[in-house]
């Protein structure tokens, strides 16, 4: 059995060991892809006959592969025929028959997928993008015997399926996880270096994604993405505590389809303290009053969008009543009319310095905000208004706490009377 020593990074150690699942999640300059090229070269030369996919969600050419990555590992090696590799256009042929191929996940079906049932491998590259579906037929159809599947990716959502599975509450049985970020990298180029420390002047808000692998909090080009890192950087994301003496308000994003999202708020003089957040798709009203009464914010006022004075399909009650039923004061806000949307961002990013937010009970909220953005027309290169996606029922929500704040009153200032002239 031929063996092939290369130099391993000490956070890529644990990889070495046997497990089925083998995966290392980090940001920009970790050497994530290097390391596992270098093992899939090694375990082909170890394994002779081993068969290995490099796998991507989607995979239009072949140049948006890990191939190039590969050829460069075995010219490094100095591995070629002679030691029973050979390069082709779309694969690479190993020792004893075995082969490396490349394939794009949204290229296969249930019966396609069927084609990689006897391979040892399956490395899949920016397995964030992976979908749920992709990662449904992948897993169980790598099962020869001591077969392997590793995954590597910079983390963009804790929601993604990878990190589900991978960092989630249940990780697959044995599998081995590090986080690898470029302080773990011996070898980092001073190129690299230098974009790092560029990127910390020019891009703040992203290094912390693209640099140190955490999951992305703020969106390029979202409305609140200056907001965001204004509040962070001033210490208003913390820990924020309910003041029992202050009223409860409850602001609502109303989901019939999709997903109801409530923010919960106080006012301490000018300062606007979110306390909590709360999201939910397609449960019934009750279960969204029951969440509010198991946190103690059964005494909320509940402030709904106008659509909360709307009749229900089925009851013809409309939703405000259904609230004010249950034992909740209820406030709806008129309609802002044309433009409505933009008009809470205005307000939002008006009043944002004002805000301060419970970081561990509001994350999803904070999240939503990071996200939500503008959608572009880029063959016209125009903006469209904002995007309807994941986030913007939470930064609905947060815009009609902006719309229907009303700052607090200064009281007035008279001046001073000069008493010397008072007989």
């Amino acid at each position: 059995m031929a063996t092939l020593r290369i130099e391993t990074a000490q956070v890529f150690r644990p990889l070495l060991a046997a497990a089925r699942y083998k995966a290392a999640h980090g940001g920009r300059g970790s050497g994530k892809s290097h390391f596992f090229a270098s093992l899939m070269i090694e375990d082909s030369l170890a394994e002779r006959g081993l068969r290995s996919v490099c796998i991507r969600e989607v995979q239009k050419s072949l140049k948006e592969s890990a191939k190039r990555l590969l050829e460069d590992k075995l010219a490094e090696c100095r591995l070629g025929e002679a030691a029973g590799f050979r390069v082709f256009r779309e694969v690479i042929e190993t020792p004893g028959d075995g082969v490396i191929t490349f394939q794009g996940m949204q290229d296969h079906t249930a019966e396609s997928i069927k084609s990689l049932e006897g391979f040892g491998r399956a490395w899949v590259e920016e397995a964030q993008t992976l979908s749920t579906t992709s990662l449904a037929l992948l897993r169980p159809t790598i099962r020869a015997p001591g077969s392997q599947l590793w995954f590597s990716w910079n983390p963009r959502r804790k929601t993604d399926p990878v990190d589900v599975m991978l960092r989630g509450l249940e990780p697959p049985t044995g599998a081995r996880v590090v986080r690898a970020n470029w302080s773990d990298n011996p070898w980092l180029p001073p190129e690299l270096e230098q974009e790092r420390l560029d990127c910390i002047r020019t891009d703040p808000d992203q290094y912390r994604h693209i640099w140190e692998g955490e999951y992305a909090t703020v969106l390029t080009g979202a409305y609140y993405a200056a907001s965001l890192t204004a509040a962070r950087h001033e210490g208003r994301i913390g820990k924020v505590a309910r003041d029992p003496l202050l009223s409860i308000k409850a602001f609502w994003d109303i989901g019939v389809r999709d997903a109801t999202a409530i923010w919960i708020v106080q006012y301490v003089g000018r300062e606007i303290r979110v306390l909590d957040y709360y999201e939910a798709i397609r449960q019934p009203l009750a279960a969204h009053l029951e969440w509010l009464r198991s946190k103690g914010y059964g005494n909320a006022e509940c402030f709904l969008p106008h659509d909360g004075s709307h009749e229900d399909a089925i009851t013809a009650i409309r939703f405000e009543d259904h609230i004010r039923s249950a034992g909740f004061d209820v406030t709806t806000v008129p309609n802002q009319g044309k433009g409505a949307a933009l008009k809470r961002v205005e307000a939002g990013r008006r009043l944002f310095p004002a805000f301060w937010f419970n970081e561990a009970t509001c994350s999803p909220g904070l999240d939503a905000l990071g996200w939500y953005h503008e959608k572009h027309d880029e063959a016209r290169n125009i903006g469209l208004g904002p995007e309807h996606d994941w986030s913007s029922h939470g930064a609905d929500a947060f815009g009609l706490i902006c719309v229907a704040y009303e700052e607090p009153r200064k009281p007035p200032v008279y001046p001073k009377r000069d008493m010397r002239w008072v007989v």
